[in-house]
């Protein structure tokens, strides 16, 4: 009867997961077709986005809140998966999601007032992630046993991608949003993969 309650709570943390990542997805994807006309997905930023001050700006911070949560269900389904390093450093990013979502980017558009710093905590925190997941997809990478191909890969994108594209955004910023969704993108993929994942690994 454990067993059972104890299957029946794994398949509802995967589906819990593997929804939050979907609904997050959605979100960061339709916050833009709500934004004033001076937002551009490309130079704008998801943070911006979801800034101080700018209507709609729910949705994307829906989207970071979404992100997290899946994240740190994940982390709980992989207790016996990654060690104490990856899931400390992935639950992290989750955390740093929801932080990101309660203390806001500054507005893009000059004249609207704003927090400083919200603004700084934010950027901390945005910086953390960051940080956190790539030392989280270092430490999974270094522990996959008997792993195919595809995943290896996946693995080294998303740790080059994590370090390459800051530097991309900091050398072009006009396409910034653009950079920064890319990035967002592989770690989507990343985090899916490893959702799928679970029930083929029994766990």
């Amino acid at each position: 009867m454990n067993l059972r309650k104890a299957a029946f709570s794994a398949k509802y943390l995967t589906g819990a997961s593997a929804a939050g990542l979907a609904t997050s997805l959605l979100a960061l994807l339709v916050a833009p077709a709500f934004m004033p006309d001076s937002y551009s997905w490309v130079t704008h930023t998801t943070s911006e986005s979801a800034a101080q001050g700018v209507e709609f700006a729910w949705i994307a911070r829906l989207g970071f809140v979404w992100f997290g949560i899946a994240v740190v269900l994940l982390c709980i389904m992989t207790w016996r998966i990654w060690n104490p390093v990856a899931r400390t450093a992935h639950a992290s990013f989750g955390m740093l999601l929801v932080v990101v979502a309660v203390f806001s980017h500054r507005p893009w558009e000059s004249g609207i007032p704003f927090s400083q710093t919200e603004d700084l905590l934010h950027s901390i925190a945005a910086t953390g992630m960051g940080f956190a997941f790539a030392t989280g997809v270092v430490v999974v990478m270094v522990s996959r046993r008997n792993t195919s191909g595809y995943l290896r890969i996946l693995d080294a994108l998303a740790l080059v991608a994590s370090v390459a594209i800051p530097l991309a955004m900091m050398n072009l910023p006009e396409y910034t949003g653009l950079f920064q969704r890319g990035m967002f993108l592989i770690a989507y993929v990343w985090y899916g993969m490893e959702i799928v994942r679970l029930p083929r690994r029994g766990d």
